[in-house]
């Protein structure tokens, strides 16, 4: 990979970065009309040099933007769509949950002119760091999460080809671009279980022809820190293995390191993007910590197929203790490398 080399046990995000207080604030003012163009401009482009500078201080070796310009995850990608109107909300009172967000309906055909904006992302972060870096993209499944086929599309599964379209160009792009490590991001397909053969054609259609390091990353929903799907991958092996990734990158500590043997257990030769640090919890983990979970999948998969991750994005935590696990990751990969003589 680009920017310099990659260590034994490379340590990376999985995608978002924890949004600071000042940036919260500065979404309000927007949202309210009181910031100008160059404004807002300035202040996405501020947040996105703080989570490049966070995630280098913490000694991370593959960063991302922090996907700071987004909302939720997805939210922001609607306001790019055409053909798509909003419904009603289902809940405004309590507790935000899966069923608070924005949801839309197909109007017709659903366009994206001007593409998903993550060309865009990438282009500024690259000019910002020498670091090797990660871009991420969530999947044709989990953009529909919000989106509902009324008219144009039969079901959803339809409605997600439509995306795999979307993606794919967005991809070749980046790939032209100078990209050469991209990951997509589908908690769909364990919130949606059943599909196993769909989800895999999906997710092949969106990388057909992107020439670049590729990293499938499927979790259980982290909304508010709360999961939602049947919290296990097993039952998806080994169909999910025809996905023409790289590396898949699933979680791991928030589960107590259940399934840390599913390397072993299938026959998988794969690199396995590990989940050693715990996003949907406030103790912020030991370098021992992290450094006990690398050795118990060490028992099941080769070091040089083992990157380290935390389970999910830092969307949900805030900055500084996202940072401070961030540096546990580091340093809690430092000991295993110098255990095994590759300081």
């Amino acid at each position: 990979m680009k920017g310099r080399d990659l260590p034994l046990l490379p340590t990376s995000v999985v995608g978002s970065y924890a949004t600071p207080s000042w940036l919260w604030t500065a979404m309000g003012a927007i949202e309210r009309g009181e910031y100008g163009a160059t404004d807002v401009r300035e202040t996405f482009d501020d947040a996105v040099s703080m989570a490049l500078t966070d995630q280098e201080r913490a000694g991370i070796d593959i960063i991302s933007d922090g996907e700071l310009r987004r909302f939720y995850f997805v939210q922001s990608f609607y306001g790019r769509m055409t053909g798509i109107a909003e419904d009603p909300p289902l809940r405004k009172v309590g507790v935000y949950g899966y069923d608070s967000p924005p949801r839309f309906h197909t109007t017709g055909k659903v366009g994206v002119p001007d593409g998903l904006g993550i060309v865009e992302e990438y282009e500024f972060a690259r000019a910002r760091t020498t670091l090797p870096m990660k871009v991420t993209c969530p999947g044709p499944l989990t953009l529909t999460i919000h989106l509902r086929p009324r008219e144009g599309y039969r079901d959803r599964l339809e409605l997600a080809q439509e995306f795999a379209g979307v993606i794919n160009r967005e991809l070749r792009r980046l790939v032209e671009l100078g990209a050469d490590f991209i990951q997509l991001d589908e908690p769909s397909f364990a919130i949606i279980p059943g599909a196993v053969r769909d989800w895999v054609e999906l997710y092949n259609a969106c990388v057909e022809g992107v020439d670049a390091k590729l990293a499938l990353h499927v979790c259980f929903g982290n909304l508010g820190s709360r999961p939602r799907g049947k919290r296990r991958y097993a039952w998806m092996l080994p169909e999910l293995l025809d996905c023409r990734a790289d590396q898949f990158v699933f979680e791991f500590a928030n589960r107590e390191m259940v399934e840390s043997g599913l390397w072993s257990e299938f026959g998988i030769d794969r690199e396995l993007g590990a989940g050693v640090v715990d996003i949907k919890s406030f103790y912020v983990e030991k370098p021992e910590d992290v450094a006990e979970r690398i050795r118990e999948l060490l028992g099941h998969v080769s070091p040089e197929r083992l990157y380290l991750n935390p389970d999910c994005g830092f969307f949900q935590l805030p900055r500084w203790i996202s940072y401070l696990k961030l540096e546990a990751l580091a340093k809690g990969a430092k000991i295993v490398r110098e255990e095994l003589g590759a300081a």
